[in-house]
């Protein structure tokens, strides 16, 4: 019997050469990639800080200093509302143009805030800052989920140590500044180099072939997690109008029971799906809250070591976290839900040594804490990551910044209350120390509320991993590997898994401004620890 040619592959009528070739294109894309990853999510989330009270002095006579400090929040609000919308975005176009083009915005904002003169300007250049860092954060999330388990465990690490070190990296350029614009572009530089970044891995994205997209997953979830958020933002806004504590706090609580209930009726595929996004929930509400009040308390004019010593403690967190998150992405999926659980008891851990060991004047002792929330958060947003689909990460996501910006509600209400009857620099320094105990105590009772609560689903909802599912595939390729042959044409509709050759490798009111200084360092105030 004739037996027919065997047909040749595309690599093998490419050659070695070509093997070769293409092989070295996508270790370039991953490097690229990771290196985009740890420079674009600090410069995204240094966004949220509102920091222009510390330099209040600074500001021209005619500025009124309150209209200032309002504008200046409107970072946060913005972000809230892009990023659902990104989410949906990155769906149904590559990943790479999003964020090139949130790239671009931000040097836009950055380059126009050396000119700022009025409130308005400052406001529509805020907008554009939390616009841009929105379109960054659901990008890189997208990107990444087209790469590997590895990046995406950086991802998880990098966003993470973002969360932590927000508010410092806010302040840190704030330093015997002689200009307030600077609180409008704290880091050109570096918006330039992650510029050069996003331009190579465009480049080598594009000589990669690969595609990107997946506009076959289903988006009612996406569009859901969108009403709490512009209904947070909303009600951040309005709350600027000198809300009473006791207003301000119910009200951030309500919004909190919000975005839970969007977790629990929104999530992706049904009770299995609600764990990543209480997850990324409740990261979203304790860490950046929590460390925007660490940072203010432990400056150097509250008798704290000073940014300077705040530096070994992230520097710490940041190098364990990512190597949790790293440890975290080799595991089986079989443990994701022990080790998320595992994550956020350690983020419990952490928020006791805040209650317990802080205010302190030795920055060393802020490793302790700092370590155990960032490498427990780390850990939490991995396991999350890796134990969910790629929609059900993106709806994780869009609940994580209305959770940050109820967290800061909530904070802020707090502070409130106990700054209320400060009279003397002493009561001033007792009630941030006061209101930051307290947020921790109810920063832990939360995460124990998300720890229950995802151990019980985790007992009601069948085992099944992420790559157990059928996975939605659309023209241009899935995140979860390579698009079938129909997939490939840009039908756009769901398809079963591909065959096992082509599988991938599964290795407030407004914030109490300070006295006029030209350094964060002698505040005592703690504008700018909130948004």
């Amino acid at each position: 019997m004739a037996v027919p040619p065997i047909q040749p592959t595309r690599a093998v009528t490419a050659g070695p050469e070509g093997l070769s070739r293409t092989l070295g294109v996508s270790v370039m894309l991953d490097v690229v990639l990771g290196l985009l990853v740890a420079v674009v999510l600090p410069l995204a989330i240094v966004a949220i800080p509102n920091t222009i009270s510390v330099v209040a002095a600074l500001l021209p006579p005619e500025i009124s200093k309150v209209a200032m400090v309002r504008a200046h929040g409107l970072a946060l609000p913005a972000m809230v509302l892009t990023v659902p919308l990104a989410a949906l975005a990155v769906q149904r176009m590559r990943a790479a143009p999003i964020l090139v083009a949130g790239l671009v915005l931000l040097a836009v904002a950055d380059a126009a805030g050396g000119y700022a003169d009025s409130t308005l300007a400052v406001g529509a250049l805020r907008v554009l800052h939390g616009v841009g860092a929105g379109l960054l954060v659901p990008a890189t999330l997208a990107a990444v989920w087209e790469r590997s388990p590895l990046l995406r465990a950086v991802w998880g690490g990098m966003l993470a140590l973002s969360l932590l070190a927000a508010q410092a990296l806010a302040l840190w350029p704030l330093d015997e500044v002689r200009s307030w614009r600077v609180t409008l572009q704290p880091y050109p530089m570096l918006t330039g180099v992650a510029l050069v970044l996003a331009a190579l891995y465009l480049v080598f994205w594009m000589r990669s072939g690969e595609g990107g997209g997946t506009s076959a997953v289903e988006r009612g979830p996406l569009r859901m997690a969108a009403l709490p958020a512009a209904g947070i933002a909303l009600l951040a806004l309005g709350s600027t109008f000198d809300w009473p504590p006791s207003l301000l706090i119910l009200a951030a609580l309500l919004s909190i029971l919000a975005l839970f209930g969007s977790a629990s009726l929104g999530a992706f595929d049904g009770i299995g799906g609600r764990a990543p996004a209480y997850t990324m929930l409740t990261v979203g509400i304790v860490v950046l809250p929590t460390f925007a009040q660490v940072t203010s308390v432990e400056l150097g004019g509250l008798g704290g070591p000073g940014l300077s010593g705040l530096w070994p403690a992230f520097a710490a967190a940041g190098v364990i976290g990512v190597v949790a998150a790293v440890l975290v992405g080799r595991l089986g999926d079989g443990g994701m839900l022990l080790t998320g659980a595992g994550g956020l008891v350690a983020v419990v851990a952490g928020l006791c040594a805040v209650r317990l060991l802080l205010p302190t004047s030795d920055g060393l002792v802020l490793i302790f804490p700092s370590v155990l929330i960032g490498a427990g958060a780390s850990a939490a947003l991995t396991s999350a990551l890796r134990s969910c689909r790629p929609g059900a990460a993106l709806f994780g996501l869009s609940l994580l910044f209305p959770g940050v910006l109820s967290g800061f509600l909530l904070g802020s209400g707090v502070q409130v209350t106990w700054l209320e009857d400060a009279r003397s620099p002493q009561a001033l320094v007792d009630g941030f120390v006061g209101a930051l105990h307290l947020w921790a105590l109810i920063g832990g009772g939360l995460v124990v509320v998300t720890i229950v609560l995802c151990a019980v689903l985790g007992r009601r909802s069948p085992d099944v991993g992420p790559d157990e599912v059928s996975t939605p595939v659309a023209g241009g390729g899935a995140w979860d590997g390579p698009p079938s042959a129909e997939g490939a044409g840009g039908q756009g509709r769901a398809e079963t898994r591909p065959e096992p050759d082509s599988r991938p490798d599964r290795t407030g009111t407004l914030p109490v401004v300070p006295p006029p200084t030209p350094s964060p360092e002698d505040t005592l105030g703690e504008g700018s620890a909130h948004p």
